[in-house]
């Protein structure tokens, strides 16, 4: 699982879906991903919780075999 984890965060940052100062958010990513984690909470809009970037990540995450999990911020998971 682990080197599966580091394939993908590598695939994430060298198809430009994230930038290489972000390899740290690439793991993130990649851990969520390959353990199967059905959400991804974060505040980091900058580079995982990004409208923009969310389709090619996920786009990656299928290519590479994993189901892409829900990323959004707390406040997006909240049920009222």
């Amino acid at each position: 699982m682990q080197r599966a984890s580091v394939g993908l965060a590598r695939q994430l940052l060298r198809a430009a879906a994230l930038p290489s100062k972000a390899a740290g958010d690439a793991v993130h990513i990649a851990l969520s991903a390959a353990h199967g984690m059905r959400y991804l909470l974060t505040w980091n809009c900058a580079h995982i919780s990004n409208a923009t970037m969310r389709p090619k990540i996920e786009e990656i995450c299928r290519a590479g075999g994993f189901e892409p999990p829900v990323i959004c911020t707390p406040l997006e998971l909240v049920e009222e």
